[in-house]
């Protein structure tokens, strides 16, 4: 039997934002759910149905995977499990009504939290690689008290509004909500003898220093993770992630693989050529500058850019050279300028001016159309 379209199952259209996904679930996961239905079967099986399409539709990666590819793109294990199954993703939109008969879930280990560091970095440290050592402030768990929050020598007890459930049960009615407990905090336990070190956290704040080795080839918003440095956890640490920026450079840009610069030359190295100093990241090289090289020209110099971090042959560097008009000239300059102005406008001064000319006979042609 082919499975419906989600998007049909929930009644949403295909542009539909997180928010009416999830609205839309929650209206049908209340008419279908077995424990108003009791026991009718059909009704089951469409809230089967519902929850599957709010799996996918509520996850970007599963819900971008169904819209290219339909219901091949997405894995459907466990898409239609048994009653046994529901009450965990019912209970993220629910907040744990209907909860299992009445059974109160103990509030899970959680697992620490994870902690970003921004590091800033010059060119050419991103290019060529660097390890670099970092203090940061984390929450570590407690050695006094092995993590238990508990005074040497004694324990938590066991929470006797909830009787170490973590959580109690509020009853209105047909429904039935379950709210982390209010003496224990969801923890189940209570500690009557704290330690003194963490305070009955178990965790307690310090720095510590890492090393951190950058790969050649990072950019903006690379990203490294050390997996483990992050907070401590009941279920374990959470991850540190490094979060790169490159500082803005004197001379290159760079786009990608690629470096870009701006090389100002005369115009005498302009009109009759020459050899001029570029730098690269490896120091200077020679580049031959042809003669009637106008401004704004690109120049490529091969494998002289960057090599990513995600692999790929090394980049390039794109040299523009610019036209630098003298300044501060004295009399005997401007004379001399002058006169090489005057020859230049000869009868045989299109052949010296090939731009100019062409701008200016367009720009008589535009005028004239005008006065016609």
């Amino acid at each position: 039997m082919s499975k419906r379209d989600y998007y049909e199952v929930l009644g949403v259209s295909r542009d539909a934002s997180e928010k009416e996904v999830k609205k839309a679930y929650k209206r049908l996961a209340m008419k279908f759910h077995p424990d108003r239905t009791k026991g009718d079967k059909a009704m089951e099986e469409q809230f089967k149905e519902v929850k599957e399409a709010y799996e996918v539709l509520n996850d970007s990666q599963k819900k971008g995977a169904y819209d290219q590819y339909g219901h091949a793109g997405v894995n459907q294990q466990g898409g239609h499990g048994g009653q046994g199954d529901f009450g965990d993703i019912f209970g993220d939109v629910f907040g744990d009504m209907f909860g299992g008969g009445g059974r109160g879930r103990q509030q899970r280990a959680q697992r620490g939290s994870d902690l970003r560091y921004n590091m800033e970095l010059t060119l050419e440290e991103a290019v060529r690689g660097v390890s670099k050592t970092i203090r940061i402030p984390s929450q570590c768990h407690c050695e006094v008290c092995n993590g238990s929050g508990a005074k040497s020598g004694s324990k938590a007890a066991t929470c006797s509004t909830c009787h170490g459930q973590g959580q109690v049960q509020m009853r209105q009615g047909f429904f039935a909500v379950n709210q982390a407990c209010p003496t224990c905090h969801g923890k189940g336990k209570i500690i009557k003898d704290p330690c003194r070190k963490c305070h009955g956290e178990g965790r307690y704040e310090r720095s510590k220093d890492l090393k951190v080795t950058i790969p050649a080839g990072v950019d903006t918003g690379d990203r490294i993770r050390l997996t483990g440095e992050g907070e401590a956890g009941d279920a374990g640490p959470g991850d540190l992630y490094v979060q790169v920026s490159v500082r803005d450079h004197a001379i290159f840009e760079r786009d990608g693989s690629n470096l870009y610069c701006e090389v100002p030359i005369s115009f005498t190295y302009a009109a009759v050529g020459g050899e001029i100093e570029v730098p690269t990241l490896d120091g200077r090289v020679k580049l031959k500058v042809p003669a009637e090289t106008q401004t704004g020209r690109m120049f490529r110099l091969r494998g002289k850019g960057v090599k990513s971090v995600r692999g790929g042959a090394i980049g390039d560097l794109l040299c523009k050279v610019t036209l630098e008009t003298p300044v501060k000239l004295n009399a005997e300059q401007k004379d001399l300028l002058q006169q090489f102005e005057t020859s230049l406008n000869s009868a045989s001064a299109k052949k010296h001016k090939p731009k100019s000319e062409g701008f200016f006979d367009g720009v008589k042609s535009f005028f004239d159309d005008l006065t016609k």
